[in-house]
């Protein structure tokens, strides 16, 4: 079969790989919209492996299940978590994070462990755990930023504990960064300050209930968050920038707070954190990071959202494009981070 990838890093194009094999749990799916990821193109730059199909953001059409599976048949149109987890792995049964299955964020498989989304078809381990029917009311586009964007997003909501009244700053604003701000706003945060320049990010960022835009451009950060709060933010959440902006969030935080990071950063990035800066290690300042969840369930609760009102994922799709061959179009487009976007999309017609 055919798929969009890597070669290897630095170099990207289209592959032919064999058609991959479907267990007795698992399913085989035919991707009908599909959107790349800044984690895509950042493992094209700098991953090490070779002959990879990338993508993890895709619903489709189920193809074929295997002959232990239940809930699906050949035919239902489902939404695929990015995070597929082994459920059978001892981390699981211990009650673990569901996204560190085997490893270090290994319930990621579908850019760490094997072929991605970005093919003519596409494997699902454990179908009945790791796959979602389209529900009612949900527009396939708006499901499919549940499968990512909005997962990882909440997720960095929910590490920082966001409760009613919070300050928080949202540092990026991209697609991940905005389902970030309105997941605070959901939550119950009186005060957001959204940390970005791109001018379709920041309109997006106001409809989700962003109060402040924070420009880097116009000066350092910290001094204009303090200078906004009269003293610092409750939380931050960490959805972009590099290892300087790990120390940027803990500035800005006040004791007791919490900075939580959803952001990939570089393999070479190391953190710097002068003591002084978290109170020379008595500011009661707990800094988290942590890949989403995985598994059905998750995405489920992510879908009722949509169709019920509390949020609308597509705000967030700035690009759409028709046809298998235009995934790479979309995929340059992603690495361009041109000022107009926020999120490409791909039907495939």
């Amino acid at each position: 079969m055919k798929g969009f990838g890597m070669i290897k890093a630095g170099e990207a194009a289209w592959l032919e790989k064999e058609r991959p094999v479907c267990g007795p749990l698992d399913a085989i799916v035919k991707p009908t919209i599909v959107a790349p990821c800044s984690s895509d193109t950042h493992a094209y730059h700098t991953a090490a492996y070779t002959d990879r199909i990338l993508g993890h953001e895709a619903v489709g059409i189920v193809e074929e299940v295997g002959e232990l599976v239940t809930k699906f048949k050949p035919g239902d149109e489902v939404v695929v978590p990015c995070c597929t987890p082994n459920w059978l792995a001892s981390n699981m049964q211990e009650m673990l994070y569901t996204a560190h299955d085997e490893g270090l964020m290994a319930s990621f498989k579908y850019l760490g462990a094997k072929d991605g989304v970005f093919g003519e078809v596409f494997h699902v381990n454990q179908a009945d755990a790791n796959l979602v029917h389209m529900m009612d009311g949900v527009k396939p586009e708006a499901a499919l930023m549940t499968v990512d964007m909005m997962s990882t997003g909440f997720h960095a909501v929910e590490n920082a504990e966001i409760k009613f009244g919070d300050t928080v700053c949202v540092i990026g604003i991209g697609p991940v960064g905005l389902m970030a701000v309105a997941g605070c706003a959901i939550r119950g945060a009186s005060r957001i300050i959204a940390v970005g320049t791109r001018p379709k990010c920041v309109e997006a960022a106001k409809e989700y209930g962003a109060t402040d835009i924070v420009s880097y451009k116009t000066g350092d950060i910290v001094e204009q968050v303090k200078e906004l709060t009269g003293g610092g933010v409750d939380k931050t959440i960490i959805a972009g920038g590099n290892a300087d902006t790990m120390l940027q969030a803990i500035m800005m935080t006040k004791p007791m707070g919490i900075v939580s990071n959803v952001n990939f950063f570089d393999f070479s990035a190391e953190f710097k954190i002068p003591a002084l800066a978290w109170g020379l290690g008595m500011a009661n300042i707990d800094i988290r990071g942590g890949f989403c969840p995985g598994g059905a369930r998750r995405i489920e609760r992510m879908m009722e959202l949509i169709k019920y009102g509390r949020i609308d994922t597509t705000k967030i799709i700035s690009h759409t494009f028709h046809g298998f061959d235009k995934i790479e179009d979309a995929f340059w487009l992603m690495d361009s981070k041109v000022p107009e976007l926020i999120k490409p999309i791909v039907y495939i017609d």
